[in-house]
């Protein structure tokens, strides 16, 4: 049969169908979400909440976490792997994966881990997604540590505050019983109680058994040691976050150290013990004084060791206390959709009840802290202690090296072949060059 369109109508019909077909496509592409894959990487953690059988770990609980955020979370279609890191192994998995299909895009770990990668230039920083209440539900000191130039870097999840305990059977074996408390507080004692006290423990317990711990065998506790040196009221840092060890205060607290060490307030070659040399004396009742958390509690609470918890000594009655930061990081791998989603997915945690699994430790979130107020336990003392906080996590680029060299001298300051001004010096000089090479080979993000 013979068509009779004309021409023209012809054209109109063609021009409506790819018009209609446009529509489609447009509409199609439209419901169509963009997908997205996010790797998620945390170093082992402990967590332990009543309401969640379930979780027993950081990685349970970001696995976790991810699948309800990828359920509502409208801007991408989100698969999420969330992998853990191997002790020791931190560095080399996450500066490795770099330019790789394994990169990490969000890390949940500690700030004495996370910091060096934020002098990768990798480290986005994450302002535009603290809001107004994100920020006033965690105190300024927290945001303090996680900021460099005016960005934050970390989002602080949860706090390990470290103190010192004491045996005391080894007290009472001393007749300190009068620095003994029987509540479930964090104590502090003056300097002058401090002198006392130590000086009882070395005149009185007999056998193998030491008043103190000391160690200067690697960079394990190390941080402990740094405390220890700020005892005389001074600080090891100066304002731009150098070491300062030649300063009258530090170098009056190394001599101080040393004449401990002289005095046999440490157990013997203490140069040559790691830390876990002096957690082992002191679970055998053969140390009187040892670094305390929350962790090392539920280790002495099974070993049935009676003891109390007292402040780093200071020249202030309240003492001072270490403290050390877990968080969140958000990596930039040039995938804008990814770094979209990765930054989204930490603001739901804290825009959530996920934040609540904070309370397995110490928790920044005030919000978190009144919600469990009556629940908690053992983490109300750590959090009512009054004492002066001092952050030692390597804010510093190539803190790492830092460390490696700050031992050894301290390995001097025991030995005693060299005065205490020499090893101030050499301290500072050789600490403050392994920061000026990081600084040098250093670059923050855009």
């Amino acid at each position: 049969m013979k068509k009779n369109n004309h021409p023209k109508i012809e054209k109109l019909i063609s021009i409506c169908f790819i018009a209609a077909l446009i529509g489609l496509i447009a509409v199609c592409s439209r419901g169509k979400k963009q997908r997205v894959a996010l790797i998620i990487t945390t170093t082992p953690y402990l967590i332990e909440c009543d309401w969640d059988s379930e979780v027993g770990d950081t990685y349970t609980l970001l696995t976790k976490a991810a699948q309800a955020f990828s359920e509502q979370y409208e801007e991408a279609e989100v698969s999420i792997i969330v992998t853990q890191m191997e002790t020791g192994n931190a560095n080399e998995m996450i500066t490795a994966g770099f330019d790789t299909d394994g990169a990490t895009d969000v890390l949940f770990s500690s700030y004495f881990t996370m910091a060096d990668y934020v002098y990768t230039g990798r480290v986005a920083p994450l302002n535009d997604i603290i809001t107004k209440e994100i920020r006033n539900d965690i105190a300024e000191e927290y945001w303090e540590v996680s900021t460099m130039q005016d960005r934050i870097y970390i989002m602080p999840f949860f706090n390990q505050s470290n103190v010192l305990a004491y045996n005391k059977e080894l007290f009472r074996q001393a007749g300190l019983e009068e620095f003994i408390s029987e509540e479930n507080v964090i104590v502090s004692w003056t300097w002058e109680e401090w002198q006392e006290i130590l000086a009882a423990l070395a005149e009185n317990l007999q056998g193998n058994v030491y008043p103190m711990m000391m160690y200067a065998a690697d960079e394990q506790g190390d941080t402990h040691i740094m405390a220890l040196l700020q005892g005389r009221g001074g600080s090891i840092f100066d304002r731009d976050g150098r070491i300062a060890c030649n300063t009258p205060e530090i170098m009056e607290a190394m001599k101080l150290l040393r004449d401990y060490n002289e005095k046999g307030y440490f157990p013997p070659n203490a140069e040559n013990m790691v830390i876990m040399d002096n957690y082992n004396l002191f679970i055998n009742n053969q140390l009187a004084i040892y670094v305390a958390n929350l962790s090392t509690e539920v280790y002495y609470n099974e070993r049935g060791i009676d003891y109390g918890l007292v402040n780093f000594p200071s020249m202030g009655e309240s003492g001072i206390f270490t403290s050390f930061l877990s968080g969140f990081e958000v990596f930039d791998n040039g995938d804008e959709a990814k770094l979209e989603a990765a930054e989204a997915f930490v603001k739901f945690v804290y825009e959530s009840d996920w934040l609540d699994y904070s309370f397995s430790q110490i928790p920044v979130s005030n919000r978190v802290a009144d919600k469990y107020a009556d629940e908690m336990g053992n983490r109300k003392k750590y959090l009512e202690n009054q004492a002066e906080m001092i952050d030692i996590t390597g804010g510093s680029p190539n803190w790492n090296d830092v460390r490696a060299v700050f031992y050894p001298h301290i390995q001097d300051l025991l030995y005693g072949a060299k005065n205490v001004e020499t090893i101030a010096r050499e301290m500072e000089e050789d600490c403050n060059a392994a920061i000026e090479a990081g600084y040098e080979n250093s670059v923050l993000h855009d």
